[in-house]
């Protein structure tokens, strides 16, 4: 097992600088087999990374997060409805539907038969003409699967 007592102070140093630059921890791996002379494996090279308190600088990745700006759901006219492949738990039938105002939401049927929707949007209520629509493919959906 390789210790940090076999490297010298400049070694340690140099690891320190790599780190900090923000050198990976098998970056610095292969720093210790090409500059040091010494084969390491990714855990002992994770343990001298620790026993040394080397701290390991991680480049924050660049993500455009628009808060500002509230998703605007697109209108189609028209309700679609969808079963899902993977059936929520409690479930006996799940899917998605998407309302006239583009509003979009998850149904399901529990056990006893009962039918449950959560609109994405809280507080959101479909028009009676949307549930109307909704509730004739659900049924056409549902005797497709064979339910």
């Amino acid at each position: 097992m390789f210790s940090a007592k076999q490297l010298s102070t400049e070694q340690i140093d140099s690891l320190r600088a790599a780190a900090s630059s923000g050198a990976s921890m098998s970056e610095l791996q292969r720093l210790i087999k090409e500059e040091f002379g010494q084969t390491l494996t990714y855990m002992d090279t994770r343990f001298l990374i620790s026993d040394l308190k080397i701290e390991l600088v991680e480049e924050s990745k660049k993500t455009e997060v628009k808060t500002d700006e509230p998703v605007v759901p697109v209108p189609t006219g028209k309700v679609t409805t969808t079963i899902d492949t993977l059936t929520l738990p409690g479930a006996l039938i799940s899917g998605k539907v998407t309302f006239s105002d583009g509003q979009t939401g998850v149904w399901m049927l529990d056990q006893t038969g009962r039918p449950g929707l959560d609109p994405d949007q809280p507080g959101y209520r479909p028009t009676e003409e949307d549930i109307m629509d909704f509730q004739i493919q659900l049924r056409d959906l549902i005797k497709k699967r064979g339910f």
